[in-house]
């Protein structure tokens, strides 16, 4: 197997030859994708543009005025993401977090040191570790690798992480093997979604054709 250092590098490589740039988040603000990451939990990226482009067209996609609909009224408005109640309750959680302790300023939000505001978010009722993290790091620039269901996957296939790593286990093999680059943490992670999308799928990946294989010297899954 190769040096991790040597083989995240090959990866990033390969996936950005064979998929291109990401770009991601995509979105228009900061406050955006503070929306997004929540409406993302369990969710298709399209079914999330949906109720986003729903938010825009009620013209509320800012802090004070989504606050002020109120959970059914956002519910009806997020509909398109799925499980709308529960991610329009857990998204005026977040909201009025952001309200009561930093006035709805998200640049002072983001201004606070990583972990300070990463347990804050964590605090909040239906925000967990890949949600805080998106925000943290495609909102506030903060260095921290978001795992997610690809990740898991993509990682555990290739032999390197146990079926059962935790969270911080994942993340803390990207970020002692990468270098410490905001920019890179988002275009990798959003390469590895992609790849987990058209490649390394759950049921019947496409192995043969998949742009990571043998990246560390093995094959992954037949």
């Amino acid at each position: 197997m190769k040096d991790l250092r040597q083989a995240f590098t090959e990866l990033f490589r390969r996936l950005e030859a064979a998929y291109g740039p990401q770009n991601w988040w995509p979105a228009d603000s900061a406050f955006e994708i503070v929306v997004g990451a929540v409406l993302t939990q369990n969710a298709a990226w399209s079914n999330v543009e949906k109720a986003i482009a729903n938010l825009k067209a009620a013209g509320v996609m800012e802090l004070k005025a989504m606050v002020g609909l109120g959970p059914e009224r956002l519910g009806q408005l997020v509909r398109p993401a799925g499980y709308y109640n529960l991610k329009a309750r857990r998204l005026l959680n977040l909201l009025e977090f952001i309200m009561e302790r930093y006035s709805g300023d998200l640049e002072k939000m983001f201004t606070q040191p990583t972990d300070v505001l990463r347990q804050q978010l964590l605090e909040v009722k239906g925000i967990g570790p890949e949600t805080a993290d998106s925000i943290l790091l495609y909102a506030g620039g903060h260095l921290v690798f978001v795992v997610d269901a690809y990740t898991r996957r993509v990682l555990a296939r290739h032999g390197l992480i146990s079926p059962k790593a935790d969270y911080h286990e994942i993340q803390r093999l990207f970020m002692d093997n990468l270098p410490p680059d905001t920019d890179l943490y988002a275009e990798l992670h959003a390469l590895i979604v992609a790849l987990g999308k058209h490649h390394c799928r759950p049921r019947a990946p496409r192995c043969r054709q998949c742009p990571a294989r043998g990246w560390l010297g093995t094959e992954g899954i037949s």
